[in-house]
């Protein structure tokens, strides 16, 4: 599969760069004044500097929790999700949904949690107990 490409807005480099880069772990790829690309767990991230951030909506209901739309985020394996969780808790960050297991003991078992990046754009982790039911129905 190759890797999409993702382009959202953000309020400052700074703030948006300590997040992805000293936070997540990301690769820095290219930048300048106004945008900044990063290597997110194999995909490209490209952060736009805007003064237009239009708010969020929690019209999505999954499995009995609101969640916000518009959001992204990553599909990634158990221990990396525990790995992620881990340094998102040392920092101290907020969860907007809590890390929980999704679906236990059903097809798609996953584990998920929500946090928001320093701009406000939503994140969601996920880590499917078995990886060929991502799709199921």
């Amino acid at each position: 599969m190759r890797p999409f490409h993702y382009a959202f807005k953000i309020k400052d480099i700074p703030s948006t760069r300590n997040f992805y880069v000293e936070l997540l772990g990301c690769k820095e790829g290219r930048s300048t004044d106004t945008w900044i690309d990063f290597d997110f767990f194999g995909h490209q991230l490209s952060a736009h500097l805007s003064d237009d951030i239009a708010p969020l909506d929690y019209c999505g209901k999954v499995d009995g929790v609101d969640v916000p739309i518009p959001h992204f985020g990553c599909l990634l394996s158990i221990e990396d999700f525990q790995i992620v969780q881990k340094r998102l808790e040392d920092a101290d960050i907020k969860f907007a949904v809590k890390p929980q297991k999704r679906y236990a003991d059903e097809v798609g078992e996953q584990w998920t949690m929500f946090v928001f990046d320093f701009s406000g754009n939503p994140l969601e982790f996920k880590a499917f107990k078995n990886d060929s039911e991502i799709f199921s129905k």
